[in-house]
């Protein structure tokens, strides 16, 4: 996909933060939209239908975590990268973004090599022309091409992330994930992400799947059993 079809929505209540992000952006070929907090992000995200959102936590009106959660909730939106921009590096922060369906964190202030490096390795997921791909373990039907899951007839929509640490397990019934792996092959060696990013996503992935279709090796990694 060239980047000049590719649409990043900034959101922050900082102009100064917006105006820089969104120049080194631009000058890498990216459409740039702004929001200057969540109800705009919210509203603005339904509209233009961005490949990547970049958002700050905390913002007036609606903050970062609520409207995560709202833009997570539209059908349309559901293959939407969310990445938080922000100077919180809390473990509450970023486990409630995960919690509310967000795929990654930047940590601000970043460089613009940097920050154009981080959204380069977070699109790269958008590939052209994939095969289709639907593989069925018993009740639980993985169409990757739609990035929807079926289980026993109901459609359960995940965030990205969820989806791709799903498919990655599924892709080997019976095989030990190790935790070095699933890192590199979900989130990419670009993005660095926190220690309890795979713990966060594979206990809302029990929630929504099963807890029995998820085996924890204690010291090694995870893996997926029928």
């Amino acid at each position: 996909m060239n980047k000049q079809n590719i649409k990043i929505l900034l959101v922050d209540d900082e102009p100064d933060i917006l105006e820089i992000v969104g120049y080194n952006l631009s000058n890498e070929g990216y459409q740039i939209i702004t929001a200057h907090n969540g109800l705009q992000a919210v509203k603005k995200a339904k509209k233009e239908l961005p490949h990547l959102i970049i958002m700050d936590v905390m913002m007036p009106e609606m903050d970062g975590i609520e409207a995560c959660e709202t833009i997570r909730k539209n059908p349309d939106l559901k293959n939407t990268i969310i990445t938080f921009l922000t100077a919180r590096g809390e473990d509450y922060s970023q486990v409630a973004g995960f919690d509310a369906g967000a795929d990654d964190f930047i940590t601000k202030p970043i460089k613009p090599k940097v920050l154009t490096s981080k959204v380069k390795a977070l699109l790269r997921r958008f590939k052209e022309d994939q095969k289709s791909n639907k593989v069925k373990i018993g009740h639980l039907v993985i169409d990757r091409d739609a990035y929807k899951i079926i289980l026993k007839g109901k459609e359960i929509v995940l965030p990205r992330k969820e989806f791709e640490l799903l498919s990655l397990l599924t892709s080997k019934p019976g095989k030990v994930f190790k935790r070095e792996e699933i890192l590199d092959k979900v989130w990419g060696n670009e993005v660095v992400v926190g220690g309890r990013t795979i713990d966060v996503h594979i206990r809302k992935l029990r929630e929504k799947i099963g807890n029995n279709c998820f085996k924890t090796v204690k010291g090694v990694g995870y893996k997926f059993e029928e």
